[in-house]
This record gives structure tokens, C-alpha cells and sequence, in this order.
């Protein structure tokens, strides 16, 4: 098997695990798919694979490792991130009942449809500023790519995690986005805002503990 064949199915075994994973990813795509609709979920998707590639492109170019050995720049990241998760979470709370058995392209009673910057900025802001794709990079990049791998090829690397990342989360927002799904959740529109605020903020203080290592 050519080298850099190797090196990305490693460092695909590793990133799958972190794709599945539940967090702040996860619970936008879900809120959005539920709330706003499949247009918007899909949207505020590609805004998480683009913030992933994001912290790729400063991985690669050294400026992470500045990040993981600066307590300041780490907090400063890691506090923009925990403000964000908090507003957003309160925001849910806040939100009242919208009617989950329409179209995601019809009119939605009361609550806007949103603009395709909002929607990507959602996805890209809950990934970007979370300081835990630091340390995962840095940890994975270091481990399993050579320092000889040249750069063209390790924005390769980034280009395809991003890619399976959309990908993933596009899946999530279709199967979200059913019919049978939408009428299941319809009754419950506001409760699903409630526990999506609820686990925004959650993770927003679960953040704020986070330390740099």
C-alpha cells in the first residue's frame, strides 16, 4: 500500500470514531434539521466541514501548536466558544412552539426561515470555536503523518475529513427531515428546543472547565 494511502485510512480509523461522537456538531445539525428544516441543517453542515478545515489549515501551518502551548490564545478560544454555546442555549430556551409537519421550504408560521449565511454560520461557529479540535489534530497529524508527508498532501488529508464529515451530517439532517420524523416531532416543538438549549449550555459550561494539556 502506497505511504500516503496508509497514513489516510489511519487517519480515517481514528476520525470516524470522532464524526459519531455526540456534541455540540451533533446537536446543532439535529436542532437545525428539527426547527428550521433540511435546506438549513444541510447548509449549517457544510459550515462545520468548512470550520473543520479551519483547524486542518492551522494544524498543518504550525499555528496550533502555538495555540496548545499559549494558556492565553487557549483561553481566549476556549471562552468565545463557551460564550457562543450559552447564547445559543438560552436562545433555544427562549424560542417558542413552531410547527415541525411542513416542508423545510414552506412557510414555517412564525419562526423565519433562515438565511443561508445564518445557517452556515451556525454550523461553522459551533465548530470553530471549540478548542478541542486543537489538541485532536495536533495528536492525530503528529502520531500518524509523517513530517516528510508533503503539505499539498496533508490539505488532502483535511479536504477528504471534511468531505465525510458534510456527508455524515447531511445524512443526519435527511433522516431528520423525514416525513415520519417531523410528524413525531411536531407535537414536541418546544420541548425540543428546551432540551437543545439545555444541552447547548451544558456543554458550554462542560467547555469552560476544559484546561490546555
Amino acid at each position: 500500500m502506497h505511504p500516503y494511502l496508509f497514513e489516510l485510512a489511519s487517519l480515517m480509523a481514528i476520525f470516524a470514531f470522532a464524526i459519531v461522537s455526540p456534541g455540540a456538531d451533533l446537536a446543532m445539525v439535529m436542532r437545525q434539521s428539527l426547527i428550521h428544516g433540511r435546506r438549513e441543517a444541510i447548509i449549517t453542515s457544510f459550515g462545520i466541514g468548512t470550520a473543520l478545515m479551519f483547524h486542518v489549515t492551522y494544524t498543518i501551518l504550525g499555528l496550533g501548536l502555538i495555540i496548545s502551548q499559549s494558556i492565553y490564545l487557549f483561553n481566549i478560544v476556549k471562552w468565545c466558544g463557551v460564550a457562543y454555546l450559552l447564547y445559543i442555549g438560552v436562545k433555544a430556551l427562549r424560542a417558542g412552539k413552531s410547527d415541525l409537519t411542513v416542508q423545510p421550504n414552506a412557510d414555517m408560521g412564525e419562526r423565519k426561515q433562515q438565511s443561508v449565511v445564518k445557517s452556515f454560520l451556525l454550523g461553522f461557529a459551533a465548530n470553530a470555536l471549540n478548542p478541542k479540535p486543537v489538541f485532536f489534530f495536533l495528536s492525530i497529524f503528529s502520531t500518524v503523518v509523517s513530517v516528510h508527508t508533503p503539505m499539498a498532501v496533508k490539505f488532502g488529508y483535511g479536504l477528504v475529513m471534511a468531505s465525510c464529515l458534510i456527508l455524515w451530517f447531511v445524512g443526519v439532517s435527511l433522516f431528520m427531515t423525514t416525513p415520519k420524523m417531523r410528524a413525531a416531532f411536531s407535537k414536541a416543538s418546544q420541548w425540543i428546543d428546551r432540551v437543545s438549549g439545555a444541552v447547548f449550555i451544558v456543554l458550554g459550561l462542560k467547555l469552560a472547565t476544559e484546561k490546555a494539556s
